[in-house]
């Protein structure tokens, strides 16, 4: 059976039926049903099936289910739904999601599903600046899709009205919890309307803080659960080579250069480790970039469109930074750290099997990641094809003696205006590729580099500068000094006059 949507779990909830029900059963608005034909949405996925017959009759939700089962499409099509059969009425919804990247992906959803209908989406984020998203405020939004904290931000300064919310979708709640927006979550819920709200809640696993938030915040809900019975890892190429933590970037390097993949995600589980494996790759001189949480907006989104349209082949990410980029053809995944939470392991890889392909999924496992092996193929049902790494698995790092510099990406300011010499100081710093190239030379060399070099521009400088005020200030009264020392020693009646005044 192929559903409309890529999917890395098969879902056991609908006993013994394997024929799900066509968008086409659910008698939709007309415009919707086009543009679902238009993208290719034909048969409903299991989430999708179950969403749409217990929501449109405005039931509130409780949805257990995985991502990659197409969740976002099946709150999308019942909120639209929902909206489109009462316009005559002054009525919204809002979609909460805990990343910025997530809220990006879900407004390209509903800008396809919606296409060809007269409502209107935006995202709202932080990281950003407020102007564009507040001209879309005035210009009107039928659907809001956003971060907890912005929304909150844009409410609490009268930009946002949330008191025509009649249809809420907590995306991710689970996820929610584990980056510390709960709190923000249950102030937010509180500012939206009781009467007449429709609530779905969606989360991964069902931890205490969902039930207690769906004990709080619905109203005899409706209970689904989609559970993950078959992940789909067979079509997968998995390896997962033993090697100590030491020689992890020998070995990381010896597989990108040994197999040269189109595209490739590299999994870390911490933000600086990202970091610093991105520049420990480019001193070996393969190209990439990184992303993190703690990014610009602006520089996180330039990353994930230039890598969907190619222009980046290695990505190095965190497993919450990655939940945004949807890339349908990517050749290889490397977990470089094992995750810590076994769900993550099947998202992580399920990435190069999307669309019906196959892919290549690395696994470097050290000394302190085989505590999370165990549990992983527990999860999974099976064993992963492991081996020791052999000697011709390894290829030189480059970077292994050198000390790298985390953070810069931080020190990026707002422009301002040049002084004297300012601007030739910047020519003169030095680029990536000259780090990179003095990082690999012997102590001794770097230094004499460093010296000629800061030796040279100290020169430049001196020459360039203007006296401040006070040293303009001191050398007036010295030349006065001067200039009177010489008139007395010209003229001895004048020293006669005051040493007689003197006496």
């Amino acid at each position: 059976m192929v559903y409309n949507l890529p999917l890395l779990f098969q879902s056991k909830i609908i006993l013994g039926n394997t024929n799900f029900m066509n968008y086409s059963e659910f008698h939709l608005h007309e415009n919707i049903q086009r543009a679902l034909a238009e993208i290719g949405y034909v048969v409903c996925t299991p989430v999708q099936e179950r969403v749409l017959s217990e929501s449109l009759d405005g039931s509130d939700l409780y949805v257990q289910s995985q991502t990659g089962t197409g969740k976002t499409a099946a709150y999308l099509v019942s909120m639209m739904q929902e909206l489109l059969s009462n316009e005559s009425e002054q009525k919204n919804a809002l979609v909460l999601v805990p990343t910025r990247e997530l809220a990006v992906q879900v407004e390209e959803e509903a800008r396809k599903i919606g296409k060809y209908t007269n409502l209107r989406f935006s995202a709202f984020f932080g990281g950003v600046g407020y102007e564009k998203q507040i001209s879309a405020l005035k210009n009107g939004v039928d659907i809001i899709i956003g971060t907890p904290g912005r929304i909150i931000d844009l409410h609490e300064n009268s930009q946002m009205d949330l008191s025509h919310v009649a249809f809420l979708a907590i995306d991710e709640a689970d996820r929610m919890f584990d980056m510390g927006f709960y709190p923000d979550l249950r102030k937010l819920i509180k500012i939206l309307p009781n009467e007449k709200r429709q609530t779905m809640l969606f989360s991964a696993t069902l931890n205490l803080n969902v039930k207690n938030l769906a004990y709080d915040y619905t109203t005899n809900p409706k209970e689904i659960t989609i559970e993950a019975e078959n992940i789909t890892v067979d079509e997968i190429d998995q390896e997962l080579i033993h090697v100590s933590s030491n020689d992890k970037n020998r070995l990381l390097i010896g597989i990108l250069k040994k197999e040269n993949p189109e595209s490739l995600i590299i999994f870390c589980n911490t933000k600086k480790m990202c970091e610093v494996l991105s520049k420990r790759l480019k001193i070996n001189g393969i190209k990439n970039e990184f992303i993190i949480g703690d990014l610009p907006q602006k520089q996180r989104q330039r990353i994930m469109d230039n890598f969907k349209a190619g222009k980046i082949r290695c990505l190095i990410a965190t497993d919450i930074a990655a939940r945004g980029i949807d890339v349908n053809d990517l050749a290889m995944v490397i977990n470089y750290d094992l995750p810590n939470e076994v769900e993550n392991y099947v998202h992580r890889i399920g990435r190069t099997a999307r669309a019906g392909k196959s892919g290549k999924a690395y696994t470097l496992c050290s000394e302190h990641d085989v505590y999370s092996l165990m549990p992983i193929e527990r999860y999974i049902e099976k064993k992963i094809p492991s081996r020791v790494a052999a000697e011709e698995d390894f290829a030189e790092d480059k970077s292994q003696n050198s000390w790298v510099r985390t953070g810069d990406w931080k020190k990026e300011k707002k422009p301002r205006k040049k002084v004297d010499g300012e601007k030739q100081k910047r020519q003169n710093r030095a680029t990536d590729e000259e780090i990179a190239e003095i990082a690999l030379l012997p102590f001794e060399e770097r230094m004499k580099r460093y010296k000629e070099k800061y030796e040279k521009e100290r020169e430049k400088t001196e020459k360039t500068k203007k006296p401040n005020r006070r040293r303009r200030n001191h050398k007036k009264i010295e030349q006065k000094s001067k200039e009177i020392a010489n008139e007395l020693s010209q003229n001895p009646q004048i020293q006669k006059e005051e040493t007689s005044q003197d006496d």
